[in-house]
């Protein structure tokens, strides 16, 4: 089963017995606490945007993080007090017991309670996870039942929408498209004034003449038809240093996507800096490479929906998870994960690749994602299962500036055992006994991180063309540079250790040796003192726990040809102990290096011959 991180107050609940109906309205009014804090977070990035603070927007987004796993212990430990001794608490029965019949009715009775309450809710998807984590908490695995829980979703979200509407619509047929885009941005009543807005949108236009309107079907000589619409989101989507006006255009039937980058200069007035037009570039804005948005949504659903017409191969379960609501997406992939289960036939096995000293990784080769476990015995120094699942939290807070990939983390994940191939149930019994729990009909997975599927880099050099080759090896060193520029230095640079999107980008996936810039100390090796010092197998100068030596990088890098030409070609800087030096020291002085989420290609007009290597965080 799942495991799913203030404003409105959980009222104290009476220590008397308490009904069904009551323990309903805790949980509700502990969700509708978190709910309301989600969006006041939100509400707050606009006005952190409008001023530029953007140390306070990074800080937000980590401590969101944790909003709904705080909500749920608050929740949880009000209702255990209440609960003590009565007959709803599951507290003396043995493990190897079921709940009594009252019991049994007490929660499916809460449950049905629940329902009630959620008639006319604008959230009640996410109040059905909220319940379901509440509840796993007050009964533990071995009461879990699925008559206590929201398996399937029992409140249909399809149509639901807020008391405004989600998404406001133009016409710029009638009023024209210069005059539609300004009326639009107007709307969003941003408190920081526009440097030029007249001109941003003549760029803006001009952009999506040429890229967007020339796809348009002409009808009587126009390639704008007389029913088309903007429709745009209601909210700005805030990430980082940036803003994004999320639409759709819509002539004759057909959506064309789109998304308006906008930025805060330093001298505290707004531009429009790009326009995203392709699936694949909101993809790559929408990416599980990068910290969530923040985005006030009266009605999440309504959001999704619009999404997802926008980016119809993503899962919802992603677009929850990228827009904040992570504990949502993990629900919505379960669920996805077990459909999927129950209609293939093809079996859990070794994934592959160089196996890894610290996690034991499988796939299911049907499904796009990889499940991960730590080892029980880890063959590094100074590492073991608590280490690790520090680094993978430091990750899920951390800005992964669209080069680590999100993980989801799961306890208690049962999987049927007639799918595991015979070496992959070897390999788990040897490497991961401790997180292993056997029946006859099914494998229990007590802890698992779960992560989207790439093509390790390692395997994808050794199958590509020259220039395919050139292209990733400088994906790799733009994904070093722009960590390190993110305050993390990854530690072990094999190629193993990164992987290739759909889309061509490099992203690092293991995170068991990263650690912050700060915390290194980047040195050259000190002449020779004599020949047989330079031979010796120890080294001739005093070496740190967190010293590294650049220079070393090349002898387990470099060794193939192709790959050395192309990566001194375009990174040969990564060798060289002072550019790391420069690095950390602009790490210490607070500077927020600048990496957009889109290609240079996007940028309007007067930014178009910008590098994409001197790029905004978003």
């Amino acid at each position: 089963m799942i495991r799913s991180g203030d404003h409105q107050h959980i009222e104290p609940v009476s220590r008397q017995r308490l009904s069904p109906q009551q323990v309903a309205q805790t949980i509700l009014s502990g969700f509708d606490r978190h709910y309301a804090l989600f969006r006041y977070g939100a509400q707050r990035a606009k006005s952190l945007f409008e001023s530029g603070d953007w140390r306070a927007i990074q800080q937000l987004s980590r401590e969101r993080i944790e909003y709904y796993d705080t909500r749920v212990r608050e929740c949880t430990a009000t209702l255990n007090r209440a609960l003590k001794g009565s007959e709803a608490s599951p507290e003396g029965s043995g493990a190897e017991t079921e709940l009594t019949q009252a019991q049994q009715a007490f929660w499916q009775a809460a449950k049905t309670a629940y329902i009630g309450l959620l008639a006319g809710h604008r959230q009640p998807e996410c109040a059905e996870t909220f319940f379901n984590s509440v509840s796993c908490r007050i009964l533990h695995r071995d009461y879990y039942n699925n008559d206590f829980m929201f398996v399937r979703p029992a409140v249909a979200t399809e149509y639901l929408d807020s008391r405004l509407p989600s998404y406001r619509v133009y016409y710029p047929a009638t009023e024209g498209i210069q005059e539609s885009l300004i009326r639009m941005m107007a709307d969003f009543g941003l408190a920081a004034p526009f440097a030029d807005l007249p001109s941003d949108i003549r760029a803006l236009t001009r952009k999506a003449i040429a890229q967007l309107r020339a796809q348009l079907p002409r009808e009587g000589g126009s390639r704008i038809a007389p029913d088309c619409q903007i429709h745009v989101l209601n909210s700005l989507f805030f990430r980082n240093k940036g803003a994004y006006v999320v639409g759709r255009l819509i002539n004759q039937g057909a959506i064309h996507p789109f998304a308006i980058a906008l930025l805060r200069r330093p001298s505290g007035h707004i531009e429009l800096d790009a326009l995203l037009y392709t699936v694949d570039d909101l993809s790559t804005l929408f990416s599980f490479t990068r910290a969530y948005f923040l985005v006030d949504m009266e009605t999440p659903s309504a959001y999704v929906h619009f999404l997802n017409t926008l980016l119809p191969r993503k899962p919802k379960a992603e677009i929850y998870t990228t827009i904040g609501l992570q504990k949502q997406g993990k629900t919505l992939f379960y669920r996805d994960f077990l459909h999927h289960l129950a209609h293939s036939r093809d079996a859990f096995d070794l994934a592959p690749g160089i196996r890894g000293l610290v996690m034991s990784v499988f796939t299911l080769p049907s499904y796009p994602y990889v499940f991960k476990l730590i080892r029980d015995r880890i063959s590094k120094p100074d590492m073991d299962r608590a280490t690790v699942k520090r680094k993978y939290q430091m990750v899920k807070k951390h800005d992964r500036v669209g080069r680590m990939a999100d993980t989801w983390e799961y306890s208690q994940v049962a999987l049927p055992r007639n799918r595991f191939s015979p070496q992959l149930l070897e390999e788990l019994r040897r490497e991961v006994p401790s997180l292993l729990d056997e029946t006859p009909d099914t494998i229990i997975l007590r802890h698992v991180y779960i992560e989207r599927r790439m093509t390790p880099l390692n395997i994808y050099l050794n199958r590509a063309s020259d220039h395919a080759l050139e292209a990733a090896v400088r994906q790799y060193g733009d994904a070093i540079r722009e960590l390190a520029a993110a305050n993390i230095f990854p530690g072990d640079m094999l190629y193993k250790n990164f992987g290739v999107t759909r889309l061509g980008r490099v992203v690092f996936y293991d995170y068991d040796e990263i650690q912050r810039m700060t915390e290194m100390t980047f040195r050259r090796i000190p002449p020779a003192p004599n020949e047989e010092a330079e031979l010796a197998a120890e080294p001739w100068y005093p070496v740190g726990p967190n010293d590294v030596f650049p220079e070393e990088f090349a002898h387990f890098l470099l060794g193939d040809n192709r790959v050395r030409e192309a990566f001194l070609k375009h990174h040969a800087c990564l060798l060289d102990a002072e550019w790391w030096q420069a690095c950390r020291e602009q790490v210490i002085r607070g500077r927020i290096e600048d990496i957009f989420p889109y290609d240079a290609s996007r940028r309007l007009g007067r930014h178009s011959n910008t590098s994409q290597s001197s790029t905004y965080n978003h």
